[in-house]
Parts: C-alpha cells; sequence; structure tokens
C-alpha cells in the first residue's frame, strides 16, 4: 500500500480537467451574517453524475488507460453515487460495467446508473453486495471501488484542490463528509502544501464507524448498513488505506440525524441547489467547529452530491 502525497493529487486534476465541471464556490451572505464566519461550498451537487465521485472513477480509468491497462470489464459496490460514475466513466472508455447495489438503494441513483449502460445487480444486504464483487474479480472484470483505491481517493480529493485554487486566501479549515474515507483522505492531501489548513471529517452519529475507529485505534466494522438518512455514509467500514489518513484529521464531527436534515432543507434554501443529505454533513459539523472560535474564520465545506429521488 502506497502513501499518497499533493503531487498526485495535482496529477490527478490535471488528467480529469477535460472531462469533468469545475464546479463552483457558493456562499451564503445571510448565513455568513448569521454565523459571524465566511463560508464557502463547494458545490459538487453539480459535477458531473452530480457528485464528486465522477472524480475518482474517471481518474482511475485514465490512468489505467495511460499505462495500457484499459479493462474489457470493470466491476465494483456502491449504494449510488460511485456506481454513477463507474457507469458514466466506462461508457466514455466504452468499457462494460457490472455495478453490486443494495436494494435499499435510492431510485434515482439506480435509475441514473442504468441510464448510463451499466449491468445492476441487485443483493439484499449491503454486506451481500460486498462479499459478492469479490467473485467477479476472480473472473476477470477490474475492481475499482468506491474508496479502497489510491487512484479513486486522488481523484476524489481534486474536488478540494480545485476549491483552494478558487479561493483568493486559503481556509482556516475544511469540512467533508466521510463514508469510507476517500473524499476526506483525498482532502487532507489537497492541503498538504499548508500546514495552517485543518481538515475535519463528518459522519452521521449513528453511522460512526470513522469516528470509532480513531477513537479505538483499529477498524470498526458494521455488521450491516447503518439506518442513517446520509445513504453516502452507510459503509460498512473504512479500509486500511483510507484509514492511515483519517488518523491524521484534525477531528470527526459526528452528526445527528435530526441535525442532517435541518442543514440539507437549509442549505437547499439557501444556496438555490439539490443536496442529498450526505453533503449536509459538512455544514453541521463546520457549525460545531465554528461555536467554538474565538475569532472569524474562513471556512470550506465540500457538498458531495445531489442526487435525490424526487419523492424525498
Amino acid at each position: 500500500m502506497t502513501t499518497l502525497d499533493y503531487e498526485k493529487i495535482r496529477a490527478a486534476l490535471d488528467r480529469i480537467r477535460p472531462f469533468v465541471h469545475e464546479t463552483p464556490l457558493l456562499s451564503s451572505s445571510l448565513l455568513n451574517q448569521k454565523l459571524g464566519h465566511e463560508i464557502f461550498f463547494k458545490a459538487e451537487c453539480l459535477q458531473k453524475t452530480g457528485a464528486f465521485k465522477a472524480r475518482g472513477a474517471l481518474n482511475t480509468l485514465i490512468s489505467l488507460k495511460e499505462k495500457g491497462q484499459l479493462p474489457v470489464e470493470v466491476v465494483t459496490f456502491s449504494s449510488g453515487n460511485h456506481a454513477q460514475a463507474i457507469a458514466w466513466s466506462c461508457q466514455l472508455f466504452k468499457v462494460k460495467a457490472k455495478i453490486l447495489m443494495p436494494e435499499s438503494v435510492s431510485r434515482a441513483k439506480l435509475n441514473a446508473t442504468r441510464s448510463y449502460g451499466a449491468e445492476v445487480i441487485l443483493f439484499k444486504k449491503r454486506s451481500e453486495v460486498e462479499e459478492a464483487v469479490y467473485g467477479y474479480q476472480e473472473r476477470g472484470a477490474y475492481l475499482i471501488p468506491p474508496y479502497d483505491h489510491d487512484d479513486v481517493i486522488c481523484g476524489q480529493g481534486t474536488a478540494c484542490l480545485e476549491a483552494l485554487s478558487q479561493l483568493t486566501t486559503l481556509p482556516d479549515a475544511v469540512f467533508a463528509p466521510c463514508g469510507g474515507g476517500g473524499l476526506i483522505s483525498g482532502s487532507w492531501l489537497a492541503t498538504r502544501q499548508s500546514s495552517s489548513i485543518q481538515v475535519f471529517g463528518a459522519e452521521p452519529l449513528i453511522a460512526n464507524d470513522a469516528a470509532r475507529s480513531r477513537r479505538d485505534g483499529r477498524i470498526f466494522h458494521w455488521p450491516d448498513s447503518p439506518p442513517t438518512i446520509a445513504d453516502g455514509a452507510r459503509t460498512l467500514h473504512i479500509s486500511e488505506r483510507t484509514f492511515q489518513y483519517i488518523q491524521k484529521l484534525d477531528g470527526i464531527f459526528e452528526i445527528p440525524e435530526e441535525e442532517i436534515l435541518y442543514w440539507t432543507q437549509w442549505l437547499c434554501s439557501l444556496l438555490k441547489v439539490h443536496l442529498e443529505p450526505t453533503a449536509a454533513l459538512g455544514m453541521a459539523a463546520a457549525l460545531q467547529w465554528m461555536k467554538s472560535q474565538t475569532t472569524q474564520k474562513r471556512v470550506l465545506v465540500i457538498l458531495s452530491g445531489g442526487n435525490v429521488d424526487r419523492e424525498g
């Protein structure tokens, strides 16, 4: 297992730039005035496929192509956003995509994944999905997991790196949701050019495997998906690969469900964008952090995605 660095994130951004959106930074003067801090939101809800996951999937496939190792078929497992990202990226490079998903997946994410031409196989539980995927890998499909892959982490980290380049002054702190840990690991790596930037993860209180892992010094495993509304954070566990970066974070905030709902609704209203609940985790965490600050701070919050079912 290699140790990644800032230069790998920068190379990934150069690699994927022609294919992805440079998503905007949003802000709310009302929110800034109310809280007394300057908050910028990286709107990955406006990214290709509606989430930051497009960056990691694309970086992995382009890296394989550069090495002359583009596979005939890719397999992965996902609760939704990574599934869409893999399906879209594979469509670009005319690679077959096989996606394993739990039956509880959002209908919007399921339908979008199929619309990109991927073959979707549903399983009753997330644990069954993760067990089954390795059988397809053994039969020759190339596995691109949602977060446990160096090129995936580097691609996902480009969201933070791009945001830092859009700011005229660097932030005091960066906040991003943590499911399997790919985005927060990549975000930590993207900030390593400035030791003054703090980086915090955010996860649901009822799906707090990353926070538990940090406290215990070993990876905590759920037997099956936690019932959080933030479906992007329903991972069973982080990986050894992401754990090494999660241990270096300045902290992880554990967010109650009611706060996730509150900030999902409030940010949609303030910023005029569609957000899925996972995307609101960073703002809920930032609020907790800002309450303890004695001077005005500049904060970057990564809004991870905006793929939601119409019915809510």
